[in-house]
């Protein structure tokens, strides 16, 4: 069952959830979710989500990668964070989520019922669009909780400007 999103109540602010990650096209989503919420009154949500270790029968390795992966996370959020920054004015709310992706960002959404959009940017390279929009886009998109909104990785700033 879908919970009722409450971003249209009032004393509630839309937002718009952007995955943080290392791609190239990244970029793109958090610049249009940042820009739909300055046009709209929205916020904006940067997820980072950390994929379980595979080395968990040594505690004292998987501790240490836990570790390491968290710091990254956090290394990568405050650059998305600044980017969100320095392009919209908006201070974003940061995210981390241990798990996997897909169900991490519908987790997520399932917790923060003023999460309206998720905004995904796809890959420009000729393997596809990536493997988080082909998961997310494809047959999970007629059950997903909130709209999903796929950003053109190809396009420069002006262009997510002129279209957010």
């Amino acid at each position: 069952m879908i919970k009722k999103r409450t971003s249209t109540v009032e004393g509630h602010r839309r937002k718009f959830l952007a995955i943080v990650d290392d791609t190239p096209e990244s970029t793109r989503a958090l610049l249009f979710a940042g820009l739909r919420a300055v046009h709209t009154g929205g916020a904006v949500v940067l997820l980072y989500v950390i994929t379980p270790s595979e080395f968990t029968q040594w505690i004292g390795v998987e501790n240490i990668m836990r570790a390491e992966a968290m710091e990254a996370a956090e290394v990568a959020l405050g650059k998305a964070a600044d980017f969100v920054r320095d392009k919209t004015g908006i201070e974003p709310q940061v995210v981390i989520r241990e798990g996997g992706r897909s169900e991490a960002i519908v987790g997520l959404i399932e917790d923060d019922e003023d999460i309206a959009i998720l905004v995904l940017a796809a890959g420009t390279d000729k393997e596809g669009p990536g493997p988080l929009v082909t998961a997310l886009a494809g047959n999970a998109a007629a059950t997903f909780p909130v709209p999903i909104t796929i950003v053109p990785g190809n396009l420069d700033d002006e262009s997510v400007a002129a279209v957010a």
